[in-house]
């Protein structure tokens, strides 16, 4: 039984093809593209608002050299955020738990951002390496340590996001499971669970959000750095 919860982070297959592909590409129907032809609805005014000021905010500790990631970013922030948002419905898939697919977004982007700085400010870039004033004993074992730290940077991005997601859909499915349950034997603790289950998808909605934004936020600084 227990095993059994895990089978909704398995990629569905349909004549054995996986249809992780189809639900990358969902998120990208769901947002129209302003037109200039007819006067602009509701939702694609609130779709502008809410990227322009998502842009704003992320570009604000940047220079002019990382105004040019501004669109990717953005463009990141709401793909994911609409995979998560969509993997919280009843029968869905959602691909941010698949750690291969959060790896194959974090570490392109984080080597860009390295060999952006490896090419525009290389002595800089370097420097990161080694902390100014350090002491000459310790000098191999920080240059070690930080490299280290350079090349976690993408792992800690993937799983970080797929972490998060994956504890937030168990506990989702462990109490709604313990809802159907304890219904027909004990119905005031059945309901009691009921309400604690509908704040904790209130909160995963938030941690659905949260974590896109932390995700992007972390490649800015990450681009900060080399900039």
């Amino acid at each position: 039984m227990t095993l059994s919860f895990f089978t909704q982070f398995e990629s569905p297959l349909f004549l054995g093809i996986p249809l992780i592909a189809l639900a990358l590409l969902l998120p990208w129907t769901l947002f129209p593209a302003p037109s200039t032809r007819w006067l602009n609805n509701r939702h694609i005014v609130l779709q502008g608002w809410f990227v322009n000021r998502f842009t704003q905010q992320l570009l604000l500790p940047l220079n002019k050299g990382g105004h040019k990631w501004a669109a990717i970013l953005a463009s990141l922030m709401v793909f994911l955020i609409t995979l998560n948002m969509l993997g919280l419905l009843p029968y869905t898939f959602t691909p941010t738990t698949q750690l291969s697919l959060n790896l194959g977004l974090a570490v392109p982007f984080w080597l860009a951002t390295v060999l952006m700085g490896l090419r525009n400010q290389p002595t800089h870039a370097l420097g990161h390496l080694l902390p100014e004033g350090t002491p000459t004993p310790l000098i191999p074992v920080l240059i070690i340590i930080e490299t280290i730290s350079l090349f976690i940077r993408p792992l800690a991005l993937g799983v970080r996001l797929t972490a998060n997601l994956t504890a937030g859909h168990l506990l989702i499915q462990l109490i709604a499971t313990a809802v159907f349950v304890l219904g027909p034997m004990m119905p005031t603790v059945a309901l009691l669970t009921a309400v604690v289950l509908g704040l904790l998808t209130l909160l995963e909605v938030a941690v659905a959000m949260i974590q896109a934004y932390v995700f992007v936020l972390l490649l800015s600084l990450y681009l900060q750095e080399n900039v």
